[in-house]
């Protein structure tokens, strides 16, 4: 009786974990679709529709090193709750925001609250199952995210036909309010007679050199270049950074305990989805508008060309876990994933472009969805599970931080270099169809955002399919070339990440 009591509130504490996993990527995935409903509605200019996304992403990458060693110290379960809680006040101010600034707060606060539910569901995880299950809790875990990641988008252009863009809000408020209701089912916080003061010096410098980070990021992305803001902002990170570290080293509650960084097997696991970044993330973001652009798709055939890049990160997860369950090594089936992602993005640079086989594209984003999907869950659970059990929390939260961390500078480096290859083709192209320097310079824009369209508004019909043309291969070249560029980042990464784990192998 007693066991079947357990298996239940086992089978609560996995339900309200995974609602809560579910919608962390959702928000990601789905708001973005919704920013031109936003914009029209609240008047909002193109900076304040991007830091919508932006302010999200920061402060989810800023707070989950933070919130993972606070909840080492005061409780995974009372931190899952706060955050639970964050995340479900911001969502309904999101849905209730009459401004564009209320909503950019909103959405930051949303991540805050986002970096605790990550941080800390993963540690209960590892703390509520063991062996067999924990693999397959974690299967679950990996696969769950994957589903709000796909289907993120297609909630919110549902809610948007039938209601408008504050329903999407209103559901993230109505799930995590369910998953407050399911909470008392985790097991209590063990009290730890040897607490130590939490380290608020660090967490501030950390939080600041982070933020200062992605803000270096966005900057450079949005000027094109190395300017006099982007110079100070890359002297100020550095300058926190050693700080930081020199700070952690000199005390005993360290907000990151430096020692993680010498754990080779687990350093080597949380690069994993570094790779990830610069393969499946920057493609789930921009191929579709490839897609619509060069190959000149309609949004619904490009959509369902986009599947096979994500649907394998529905079933890939629980493979994974049905073949580790098998006496198949782990560490294979990531040196496997981390193949199919290169090989995939190789196959796409060949494969692709305006004349480019169907067949070959969808083969080429199912091999990366593939890859990202079968280390999805899996990475968390090993990684956890190679770091003292009081340092649970910490290890997510750093996880955590180089996930998205790493996701927010691909995306980034993605349209910086994209940007950068357009400007350097597009002006003597484009100076034939017009003498207008500022006309130029809008056409690269729109061209830069994936509008190829809009120049040819003013152009004789004549002259529209010779220009449309030219701008197709302009845009096919920039894009291989950035492609090129982020896969041998991801072969840089692979190698090194197979070096540590190697290292590991070889120690043990």
């Amino acid at each position: 009786m007693n066991s079947r009591i357990e298996n239940s509130k086992k089978t609560i504490v996995l339900t309200s974990i995974l609602l809560a996993v579910f919608v962390v990527p959702t928000s990601i995935s789905g708001t973005a679709i919704a920013l031109p409903f936003i914009g029209a509605n609240l008047s909002a200019n193109s900076t304040s529709l991007q830091w919508i996304v932006n302010s999200f992403n920061l402060t989810f990458a800023c707070f989950t090193l933070l919130w993972g060693a606070f909840a080492d110290n005061f409780g995974h379960k009372r931190v899952f709750i706060i955050g639970a809680m964050v995340y479900t006040i911001a969502s309904l101010l999101s849905s209730i925001s009459i401004n564009p600034l209320m909503l950019d707060i909103a959405r930051g606060f949303a991540g805050v609250g986002g970096a605790a539910i990550f941080s800390c569901g993963s540690a209960i995880l590892i703390k509520t199952f063991s062996g067999e299950k924990r693999t397959k809790a974690f299967a679950f875990f990996g696969t769950t995210a994957g589903l709000g990641i796909t289907f993120g988008p297609t909630i919110s252009g549902f809610l948007l036909d039938i209601f408008s863009w504050r329903a999407i809000f209103i559901l993230h408020t109505v799930v995590l309010t369910i998953v407050i209701s399911m909470t008392p089912a985790i097991t209590k916080d063990s009290l730890n007679k040897y607490k130590t003061p939490f380290d608020k010096i660090g967490s501030i410098i950390f939080t600041i050199a982070l933020f200062l980070l992605m803000l270096l990021i966005s900057n450079s992305t949005e000027q094109g270049g190395v300017n006099l803001k982007t110079l100070l902002l890359i002297a100020m990170t550095i300058l926190l950074v050693f700080t930081f570290v020199i700070y952690e080293k000199s005390i005993t509650n360290p907000v990151l305990n430096l020692n993680l960084l010498k754990n080779k097997k687990y350093m080597g696991l949380i690069l994993v989805p570094v790779v990830a970044s610069f393969s499946f993330v920057t493609l789930l973001t921009y191929y579709p508008s490839y897609l619509t652009g060069v190959m000149q798709f309609s949004p619904t055939y490009a959509g369902i060309i986009m599947i096979t890049l994500t649907v394998p990160v529905l079933f890939c997860p629980l493979l994974a876990g049905k073949i580790v369950s098998c006496g198949i090594s782990a560490i294979s089936i990531i040196i496997v994933s981390l193949a199919l992602m290169i090989l995939g993005a190789i196959l796409l640079f060949f494969g692709g472009g305006v004349d480019g086989l169907i067949y070959l594209i969808c083969l080429a984003l199912f091999m990366i969805g593939t890859g990202m999907g079968l280390t999805a869950g899996l990475v968390d659970g090993l990684a956890l599970s190679c770091v003292n059990p009081d340092q649970t929390g910490m290890a997510a939260g750093l996880l955590n931080t180089f996930r998205l961390g790493s996701e927010a500078i691909a995306v980034a480096l993605y349209g910086s270099l994209l940007s950068v290859k357009l400007n350097d083709v597009l002006p003597n192209l484009l100076i034939k169809y017009s003498s207008s320097v500022d006309e130029i310079n809008d056409w690269i824009t729109s061209v830069a955002s994936g509008n190829l369209a809009l120049p040819l508004s003013n152009i004789p019909t004549d002259m529209q399919s010779i220009m449309l043309s030219d701008i197709i291969g302009s845009y096919h070249k920039a894009f291989n070339g950035t492609l090129i560029i982020l896969t041998i980042i991801s072969v840089i990464i692979s190698l090194f990440c197979l070096l540590l784990l190697k290292i590991k192998e070889n120690l043990d």
